[in-house]
């Protein structure tokens, strides 16, 4: 465990909960709204999930933040060593520091680890982004989301959807309150910073002329057989429409081994990128024609910016994507086609979900000020 830049302002101990790469954008404009207000003190833990500089701590970087107060260094490995030394290591650091409130957010290992060392020691806990369901139970993320929202004393919500899914079963509603979808937030307060970066044009990439691909769950690339597919397709794609895609770490580590990494990288019409920190990725994203990806948060992004998005899952739990139309689920045999009909059909921009308005961070701390301070 290291400490480092701890806060010395009086304030009520507020711990923000951070692991991967999602969390810091979540954690980023509450930190800053918290930041604002004298009577709290907020302090930014670090499970050290992601250690990869563009994966982690570039994201302080785009978001204006210090490197985490605190990191306790977990790492990578199994989804139950990660559980396992986040729920120990997090409960030796609450029994020092004795928090009024633990803050996770999202739906990783160390969300539901942080959750659970909390509750065991009465400490109040607080869920950023509860009450999405996938309906999933294959998906590790659906047991971390369903078992951090039965032990979170306040679930706030991104959707009206997600309040009902919690109601369904059986939290009481006085728990929840709806506050919006604080990656939109992260978006509003870099929005300048993403337009005057010139990532997309230093890549030669002209505006709603490309597609931005992100894949990195283990049900699309850890099977040689889907990855090979996956590729094939990419390459079939790349001939109608020029492919930008970041390649998260995990992702080449499979296309390596599965001898699919130079084939990859032979193919005209796409590029091949590190993984990006978040301002130059926006950037990509922005100027965009779509994007074809099985992540999470990229689904309500292209949402709110009215960009076509097509998942390749099964399911999701931000089902208001689909609903709002810009967002399909879909299966790789079906993304040609899919690409083709939007292509040739452009998407008229919807109007954002309730409270998608870059000012969530701003409830959730006026929230927990009734919380603490009533």
């Amino acid at each position: 465990m290291q400490l480092v830049n701890m806060p010395l302002k009086n304030g009520a101990l507020i711990h923000l909960i951070g692991a991967a790469r999602p969390n810091f954008m979540k954690i980023g404009p509450l930190f800053h709204a918290i930041k604002q207000n004298p009577l709290l003190k907020g302090v930014i833990v670090h499970t050290g999930q992601h250690y990869d500089r563009n994966m982690s701590r570039g994201f302080f970087e785009d978001l204006g933040l210090q490197q985490p107060h605190i990191n306790l260094n977990i790492g990578s490995g199994t989804h139950a060593e990660q559980t396992g030394r986040t729920l120990m290591s997090y409960g030796e650091l609450l029994l020092k520091e004795n928090p009024r409130l633990v803050v996770v957010v999202g739906d990783v290992n160390a969300t539901l680890a942080c959750a659970l060392a909390a509750a065991k020691l009465g400490v109040p806990v607080a869920h950023l982004e509860a009450g999405l369901r996938s309906y999933d139970r294959t998906m590790p993320e659906e047991i971390n989301r369903l078992l951090t929202d039965t032990l979170a004393d306040r679930l706030w919500t991104p959707s009206e959807d997600a309040d009902q899914n919690l109601i369904k079963e059986g939290i009481d509603p006085a728990r929840i309150k709806l506050v919006g979808n604080i990656m939109i937030d992260s978006l509003e307060m870099m929005r300048p910073k993403i337009e005057a970066d010139r990532t997309a044009k230093s890549l030669g990439l002209k505006p709603r002329e490309y597609a931005v691909v992100t894949l990195h769950r283990p049900a699309t690339v850890d099977s040689g057989q889907k990855l090979s597919q996956m590729i094939r397709i990419l390459r079939e794609l790349s001939e109608r429409l020029e492919l930008v895609f970041p390649v998260h770490p995990r992702t080449k580590k499979n296309l390596e081994e599965f001898g699919l990494w130079r084939e990859l990288g032979r193919t005209t019409g796409l590029k091949l990128l590190e993984p990006l920190s978040y301002i130059p990725f926006m950037n990509i994203l922005f100027n965009s024609r779509l994007a074809i990806t099985d992540s999470g948060g990229l689904q309500e992004e292209t949402t709110y910016l009215g960009i076509p998005c097509l998942t390749m899952r099964p399911n999701t739990e931000r089902p208001i994507t689909v609903t709002r139309g810009t967002n399909r689920l879909c299966k790789a045999e079906e993304l040609t086609g899919l690409v083709h009909e939007i292509l040739e059909n452009p998407l008229k921009k919807p109007d954002p979900p309730k409270f998608w308005d870059g000012k969530t961070a701003q409830r959730v701390t006026a929230d927990i000020e009734r919380m603490l301070l009533k």
